[in-house]
C-alpha cells in the first residue's frame, strides 16, 4: 500500500477524526461525480454503502460477544476490554450514523456535498478501495489462510 498517497488524499479530504470514514467518503464522493459517465457506479455506491453498513453491524455484534464472554470468565484484563468495546461501539455508531446521511442524501443536495473533483482521480478511488479492502477481515487473515 502507497500510505504516502493514503496520507496525501486524507489531507485533501475534510472531515472527522475517523481516516475510514473520511477515505469513504472520499471514495463515495468519486463514484458519485461520474456517475454521469457510468450508470454502473451508481450501484457500486450503493454496494459499498450496504457493505460498510453490514461491516459496522457485524464489528459491533463480534464486540457485544466479546465482553459476553469476558464477562462469563471475569478475566484481570476485563475493564479494560469493556472500555475498549465502548470505544468499538461509538466508533460503529458514529460510522452507522455517517452512513444513513449519506443514503438519506437526495441527488440534488449531491452538488452541494461533493468536494473538488481534483482531490480524487481514478487512480486514487483505486487506491482507496485496495486500502478500504485490506482492513476486511478476510484479508487481514489470508496470510493465514494461505499458510495453512
Amino acid at each position: 500500500m502507497d500510505q504516502g498517497s493514503i496520507a496525501r488524499i486524507l489531507k485533501q479530504v475534510s472531515g472527522g477524526e475517523d481516516e475510514i470514514q473520511q477515505l469513504q467518503k472520499a471514495l463515495l464522493d468519486y463514484l458519485d461525480e461520474n456517475t454521469e459517465t457510468d450508470a454502473s457506479l451508481v450501484f457500486s455506491r450503493k454496494f459499498y454503502i450496504a457493505q460498510w453498513f453490514r461491516d459496522t453491524t457485524m464489528e459491533t455484534e463480534k464486540a457485544i460477544k466479546s465482553q459476553k464472554d469476558e464477562d462469563s470468565s471475569e478475566g484481570t484484563h476485563h475493564a479494560k476490554d469493556v472500555e475498549t468495546t465502548g470505544q468499538i461501539m461509538h466508533r460503529a455508531e458514529s460510522r452507522k450514523t455517517f452512513l444513513r446521511s449519506i443514503i438519506k442524501t437526495t441527488p440534488s443536495q449531491f452538488s452541494t456535498l461533493k468536494m473538488n473533483s481534483d482531490t480524487v482521480d481514478y487512480e486514487d478511488a483505486c487506491l482507496i478501495v485496495r486500502y478500504l479492502a485490506s482492513m476486511r477481515p478476510f484479508a487481514q487473515s489470508f496470510d493465514i489462510y494461505l499458510t495453512q
